[in-house]
């Protein structure tokens, strides 16, 4: 199959890019910037050589359904059913075109001499036979081994009579903006090819929970998916996945998912067949300055709890409005890096997660269940508007939730809070994004029932000379702090 290609760019992310064109240029006019290891390479022939051989090509077959329902139907004898066949579609059971063969290429490569192999899943998903070439054109037949949707990584293995040459993990972490890469794969189908460029960027996000994406600028077409990214000493720092490009040609904007991410998962889909990731049963959102100034917190730093439904935090004591500061040790910096680390743990195992809770700092042992099992349980009902009393407050109208309200909303019995009723649209609660049909549950990390309870969270706000409340709403049964300003 070929690589994905990617049509749009959001605009942080547009900005972000750095060329390879204005790096070299950056570089080579800044004196001293360039060790004699880093200068460019006089030829990548001996690097080609070296790890050839543990590339390779992917062909993949599928058998297409005939479509259902009749096709063409012409009396027998007719130059016409010669005709149909003519052009490759032999009448089926009801008249129309029978079964076919597709076929499609992608890339791949050797992890270790009993012939373990990586791909992305893209290459082989959907697939009834893997067929793997290697450089010198002998060809193995390839059994699928596990596969990972969510990092676009796939394991197969191959049986062979001798010992296959293979290629080693590197750590993509040590990557910088700037290294020499070279990119190695199937391009359009025209066979094994290289291309060398830099690294353009770290850390790129594309649409994953998990994406952690070398950017760059050596040249990846359609066809290279799931072939290595190497680095200078031949090790694999990243597996090319996907393409920016507005033609689905090269333009010098590549990603390769990092040896880092792909390291893990290829361990667990060798020992287990399918990933095991750790899960801390919480829902949460990024830190903004504002949140942070009205929860009295120095910095913007960590990942705000939102919920904590049935699951290992809620065991352990967690509660919404917790900001995660730390696990297993280190500093969290945001949601992503949280997410990460707690998928990369260890599933069963305790860890401490320190939080912030009214400005004062708490430490909680939470044993990691798994995101797997755990995924895909039932959300609460949705939020619709309601109409009922109502109260102009925080540029927003609100209105108290009476039972007949959560009856009719489909909310449990035990359910409270104030519904916003209107937002217009030039309020800064609209810039923030509240909306008609939001539930305020919570407002200063406290529970609200009724419009004199917001009224009190907002006045203490005051008085404690705070610019902000911190409200916990409820949209579509899913939890989000925002910060509104008190005046």
């Amino acid at each position: 199959m070929t690589a994905q290609v990617l049509t749009l760019a959001t605009p942080r992310g547009v900005r972000r890019i750095l060329t390879a064109s204005m790096l070299a240029l950056s570089l080579a006019f800044a004196p001293g910037v360039l060790a004699p290891a880093q200068a460019a390479p006089e030829s990548f022939a001996d690097l080609a050589q070296k790890v050839s051989d543990a590339v390779v090509n992917i062909t993949t077959s599928t058998t297409v359904a005939a479509p259902t329902g009749p096709g063409p139907m012409f009396p027998p004898g007719s130059p016409f059913e010669d005709l149909f066949r003519d052009f490759g579609f032999p009448p089926g059971p009801n008249g129309g075109p029978g079964p076919r063969r597709s076929n499609a290429l992608g890339s791949g490569f050797v992890i270790s001499e009993d012939g373990f192999i990586v791909t992305n899943n893209h290459v082989i998903e959907g697939t009834d036979e893997i067929e793997v070439e290697f450089f010198s054109g002998r060809t193995l037949k390839a059994k699928l081994i596990g596969t990972d949707p969510k990092t676009d990584v796939a394991l197969l293995k191959v049986e062979s009579d001798k010992p296959l040459k293979f290629v080693k993990f590197g750590d993509s972490d040590q990557m910088r903006v700037g290294d020499w890469v070279m990119a190695m794969g199937n391009p359009l189908g025209q066979g094994f090819s290289v291309s060398a460029g830099i690294v353009s960027a770290r850390n790129r996000e594309l649409s994953g929970t998990y994406d952690d994406y070398l950017q760059t600028d050596a040249a990846i077409n359609r066809g290279n998916s799931g072939g290595p990214l190497f680095n200078m000493s031949g090790e694999v720092v990243g597996v090319n996945t996907a393409i920016l490009s507005p033609n689905g040609g090269s333009i010098g904007i590549g990603f390769s998912m990092a040896s880092n991410v792909v390291q893990k998962v290829v361990a667990q889909l060798k020992d287990f067949g399918e990933t095991r990731r750790g899960w801390l049963g919480v829902k949460i959102q990024d830190l903004t300055p504002d949140m942070a100034e009205a929860m009295g917190l120095a910095e913007a730093s960590g990942a705000m709890v939102t919920d904590v439904p049935e699951g290992p935090a809620r065991d352990a004591g967690m509660l919404p409005g917790d900001v995660i500061t730390s696990f297993d040790g280190a500093p969290v910096k945001d949601t992503r890096e949280l997410v990460r680390r707690v998928a990369d743990a260890p599933v069963g195992e305790a860890v401490r997660v320190t939080v912030m809770r009214e400005g004062k700092s708490e430490t909680l042992l939470v044993t990691l269940g798994r995101r797997e099992l755990a995924e895909g349980e039932a959300v609460p009902a949705a939020v619709a508007r309601p109409q009922d009393a109502e109260r102009d407050m925080l540029g927003m109208t609100v209105t108290p939730l009476t039972p007949a309200l959560s009856s009719e909303l489909g909310l449990s019995a035990g359910a409270t809070g104030l519904v916003v009723k209107s937002v217009p649209e030039d309020s800064e609660a609209f810039a923030k994004g509240m909306r008609a049909g939001d539930l305020i549950v919570e407002a200063g990390q406290q529970a609200v029932a009724t419009l004199d309870d917001l009224d009190d969270r907002i006045t203490e706000a005051r008085e404690a000379g705070r610019k902000s409340v911190l409200l916990l709403i409820r949209r579509g049964g899913e939890p989000r702090f925002v910060a509104l300003p008190v005046d």
